[in-house]
């Protein structure tokens, strides 16, 4: 495993991070099992949300925590790990978003399912236009001069929302972001003409999430068949369809024939393509299985030839501005 520094914290992470939304592991002990096995191999960073739970379930919202707390047993001093607030944890008027109130609420729920006294790096889910941005901030800062997170960051920010954060924690002296956690991958490139030329000049860590764009460059799919049964698109054919448009077919296709070549899996390649950004601190794989993580695994501790790399750049170009829906 490769280990580098997260953005502008002294603290060394693994450069691919293990995600615990579980969209497709509907048992709790496998999905431990996982996680325990992302420790064997090395992943010292797992990212977690106060809503993500086994199979998306509103009923199982929190569960993720819960099943990390039980695996962090014994091994709490030597794993970084995030969680997420900002999303619905319930019907009411206040059970979303950055307020003060909402976020000094969710912080304890999420240190009790985790069971741990603090969390490596508290994330705020998204923006929200209802609060104001100065709140948000001064309550992050109060959590973390209390003990209950040592950094802060940001998920699924536009580039001025993010500058307007460090602005107001500069002007306040209060904990700035110190990372950003955006959707990028081979389908979507819109970082880098958003966000990539800002995470150089304050050099922020930056997370990518769904470097497989949901799973389309796992190997599974292929866009001339529909989607095989027990696949997240099966039964939603109609979906595929459409995702499978002739630019994404064309990225599909030429990461499979290129991954054969080089002897390695559609997804290790487009994982790899993924952390050739020096901008990219970490990718996020989100593996259901010890299977496909023995697979995410293997777009680590290789370097990326810049021939490959042009060809891939070259296939996807269009998707820099205009990308391919929300994978």
């Amino acid at each position: 495993m490769e280990y580098v520094n997260f953005g502008t914290a002294g603290i060394q992470v693994s450069r691919l991070a293990f995600g615990l939304g579980f969209r497709g592991q509907p048992d709790e002990v496998q999905a431990q099992r996982v996680i325990e096995h992302a420790f064997e191999l090395g992943i010292n960073l797992i990212d977690c949300a106060n809503w993500y739970g086994p199979m998306d379930d509103r009923a199982n919202q929190g569960r993720s925590e819960v099943i990390l707390g039980k695996a962090l047993k014994g091994k709490r001093d030597n794993v970084v790990i995030t969680t997420k607030v900002a999303a619905p944890t319930g019907v009411g008027p206040n059970d979303e978003g950055l307020s003060r109130y909402h976020i000094m609420r969710e912080v304890e729920r999420s240190l009790k399912r985790l069971d741990t006294d603090h969390l490596d790096v508290y994330l705020v889910h998204r923006f929200d236009e209802l609060t104001p941005l100065e709140e948000t901030i001064r309550t992050l800062d109060d959590i973390v001069c209390a003990g209950k997170a040592l950094y802060v960051g940001c998920c699924n920010y536009a580039v001025w929302q993010v500058c307007k954060s460090l602005w107001i924690a500069d002007k306040h002296n209060v904990t700035p972001y110190m990372c950003v956690q955006n959707l990028y991958n081979l389908l979507n490139r819109r970082m880098e003409s958003e966000m990539f030329d800002l995470i150089k000049d304050m050099s922020l860590g930056a997370m990518a999430f769904s470097p497989l764009a949901v799973g389309l460059f796992s190997g599974i799919y292929s866009p001339d068949r529909p989607p095989p049964s027990g696949t997240l698109f099966a039964g939603r054919e109609d979906d595929f369809a459409r995702m499978m448009e002739e630019r994404s077919a064309r990225v599909m296709t030429t990461v499979k024939q290129l991954a054969d070549e080089l002897g390695k899996t559609p997804a290790q390649l487009a994982i790899a393509w993924v952390l050739s950004h020096p901008e990219i601190t970490v990718a996020i794989s989100g593996a259901d299985t010890i299977e496909h993580l023995n697979d995410n695994i293997g777009a680590v501790g290789w370097t990326l030839d810049d021939s490959v790399r042009r060809k891939l750049d070259a296939v996807s170009e269009s998707f820099v501005a205009r990308p391919q829906g929300s994978f």
